[in-house]
């Protein structure tokens, strides 16, 4: 009799979690729209709200100003590519993140900690380096496409170093997966530093971008080279989903579930590699973005990735143009690099986090 109780009783909680939860998506749409709005009109040359629809061209201004042009340029030229490119680098980096936690297993796995951002950064000091030496001068020109290709490349390498290390007999150990992570983390700095010490003054400015981490150079350019890896990354999302959640029981498990999972072990890979590759090419390394939004986002939503991968995109998106819009804003006219602010709100999460799991076996 209990039990029935306890069972009907249980069903109007499920139904009101599964509502809350899909409810999500559209929230955290909306959230982003005002950030967006928020992040257009906020900067060293501010955009008062009622000036921004004429400014954007939504609607017609019979007494077009120098003040309206003035919005129009600063709205277009600079401001929408740098939001946009930002949205997508965050969205990029926490799908990335949610991605490896449900890969591993383990709500501490992310791209950033374990090395694969640093992977990307090595690479793309590379090719700011060669690229801008007397050797490499005749590919000066394709600069701009080299840089995703190289931390592409230097991620996937990293990743698969890791993945190769902490795998034995089909088997992945997560502690071996994570002290991996930590020395790939010193071996890849350890190169960076190599190059910022033969680097001349240019080279070394631009290598520090990467290892600050900014959006201070998007351009409709760097914001065309994200979008096409993020629509693809949804679209893989979405057909990996199901294989992360039966993931979870095990890989037995998982397996006789139906889930290939060598082969969902491939294409998890490949998607870190690309997602963390190529946004690391166009902010540089921006840490805890990947750790922090997947672990909140399973507080509220749960572990489901069929609605935590895309709520992980819209989240990231969220936090990074409104910690792009602190930067831009808190030591202005200057610009603070993000990486900081990340850092900043990323590491004491992290540690609760830590605090929360301290009690389980495995850690």
């Amino acid at each position: 009799m209990s039990a029935a109780v306890e069972t009907e009783a249980r069903g109007p909680r499920r139904r009101t979690g599964r509502r809350s939860a899909s409810l999500a998506i559209p929230l955290l749409l909306i959230v982003l729209i005002a950030a967006a709005i928020v992040a257009l009109t906020v900067g060293a040359a501010g955009i008062p709200l009622a000036r921004l629809p004429a400014a954007l061209g939504l609607v017609a201004d019979g007494a077009a100003t120098t003040v309206t042009a003035r919005d129009q340029l600063v709205l277009w030229s600079i401001r929408i590519p740098r939001i946009a490119a930002t949205a997508m680098v965050g969205g990029l980096l926490a799908a990335a993140g949610a991605i490896m936690q449900g890969l591993f297993r383990n709500p501490l796995a992310d791209p950033a900690l374990v090395g694969v951002s640093s992977g990307g950064a090595l690479a793309a000091a590379c090719a700011i380096v060669f690229t801008d030496s007397r050797f490499g001068e005749t590919f000066r020109f394709l600069q701009t496409e080299l840089l995703p290709l190289a931390a592409f490349a230097g991620s996937l390498v990293t990743t698969a170093i890791l993945y190769g290390i902490s795998s034995r007999a089909g088997r992945t150990s997560i502690a071996i997966f994570l002290l991996a992570g930590v020395a790939i983390t010193a071996i890849t700095n350890a190169g960076i530093g190599l190059l910022v010490f033969i680097a001349d003054d240019r080279q070394l400015r631009d290598i520090t971008f990467w290892m600050l981490g900014s959006m201070s150079g998007a351009t409709w350019t760097k914001a065309a080279v994200l979008a096409p890896v993020l629509a693809a990354g949804l679209a893989a999302c979405a057909f990996i989903a199901r294989g992360l959640d039966l993931l979870v029981l095990g890989e037995a498990d998982a397996f006789h579930g139906g889930v290939d999972v060598e082969r969902l072990k491939r294409i998890a890979i490949v998607m870190v590699s690309a997602m963390t590759g190529v946004a690391v090419s166009i902010s540089g390394v921006i840490g805890f973005v990947g750790i922090v939004v997947p672990h909140l986002l399973r507080l509220v939503i749960g572990p489901a990735h069929r609605l935590l991968l895309p709520a992980s995109v819209l989240l990231g998106a969220i936090l990074m143009v409104g910690a792009d819009t602190l930067a831009r804003t808190i030591v202005a006219p200057a610009e603070m690099p993000i990486g900081i602010l990340t850092a900043a709100v990323g590491a004491p999460v992290f540690l609760g986090i830590l605090l929360r799991q301290r009690g389980l076996a495995s850690l």
